[in-house]
């Protein structure tokens, strides 16, 4: 009699849960479920912004097509896989390093010394500056003519004349990197070190009594308690980086070497007016934010007795 009771209570449970979450689910679904919806519908078609009200059905003939011995669409243009690969870069590095950073970070901020407070309060203000201002800002201080930092690695004797960080295509990533992990770095920070102050201290005292090395205790007791909240901080981050816009297109525009997905898309709906072609690359961007989503919480997903895979 027990078992019917609590699969009662189960069922009340689950109805309640529901209930709560109709009115989120509702708005969810105005605001990102048919505008996803349109978008999905405007990639078979031909429509321009030019004239919105006339177009016609194409297929996938904006994704793939093969016509009179050439392949055209969006998945056969060179630029699209350039912004493809770029995006892929940006986001691998940019992410790896900011969860190495932001460790590195939190721990310091973890333990006592004079002006902690002080020191967590300026960590955020990177995070706090708007990514436009940040991206703006930048622009200015990498200016390869009255930079600051040209002229601050000029009189260090760093460098013999300046340098074009944002132009040279050699350099023009790795520099929108750089202001992608100085601006994000402190929200990954801020999670693991709120995640190091809740890690029982017993864990480090046993440590201690033992005699480990603290290089040790950092990888087998530091890292797999606060593994929860970095999981959740790089899955954002992901999420982030890979449709990175503001920042790329203010810094370097829509320069092949820099172009990330996002980027693309709005170049070819805004720019060329293809409404089709440019809702053709944003959908494909919603589908490999997906799968790299489904991708990483499948590998972070922990086995039923509760050990990683």
């Amino acid at each position: 009699m027990t078992a019917p009771v609590r699969s009662q209570a189960a069922r009340e449970r689950t109805r309640s849960a529901w209930l709560f979450l109709a009115p989120m689910l509702t708005v969810l679904a105005l605001v990102a479920a048919w505008p996803l919806a349109r978008t999905v519908y405007f990639s078979l078609t031909n429509a321009t912004l030019v004239d919105m009200r006339r177009y016609s059905f194409v297929g996938l003939s904006n994704y793939l097509a093969y016509d009179q011995g050439r392949w055209y669409g969006v998945l056969s243009d060179p630029q699209w896989v350039a912004a493809l690969k770029n995006t892929l870069v940006f986001a691998a590095v940019s992410v790896t390093l900011e969860t190495v950073l932001g460790v590195a970070m939190a721990v310091l901020l973890n333990t006592a010394f004079p002006g902690r407070g002080l020191m967590r309060a300026a960590l955020l203000v990177p995070w706090a500056i708007p990514t436009v201002v940040s991206a703006k800002m930048w622009s200015w201080m990498l200016n390869d003519q009255f930079g600051v930092v040209n002229d601050a690695l000029m009189k260090l004797g760093l460098i013999a004349a300046p340098v074009a960080w944002l132009a040279e295509p050699s350099l023009s990533m790795a520099a929108v990197v750089m202001v992608d992990v100085w601006k994000t770095t402190p929200f990954v920070a801020l999670l693991a070190l709120a995640a190091l102050q809740m890690t029982p201290k017993d864990c480090y005292e046993a440590a201690r009594v033992d005699g480990v090395h603290p290089v040790r205790v950092f990888f087998q007791v530091t890292l797999p308690l606060i593994r929860p909240a970095l999981a959740v901080a790089v899955i954002f981050r992901l999420l982030d980086a890979m449709r990175m816009f503001d920042l790329v297109y203010i810094m370097t525009g829509t320069t092949d070497a820099t172009i990330t997905l996002s980027v693309f898309a709005r170049r070819e709906l805004v720019d060329f007016q293809d409404v089709g072609y440019g809702s053709a690359a944003s959908t494909l961007l919603f589908f490999v934010i997906a799968l790299m989503t489904v991708i990483y919480m499948a590998a972070m997903r922990p086995d039923v007795d509760g050990r990683r895979r």
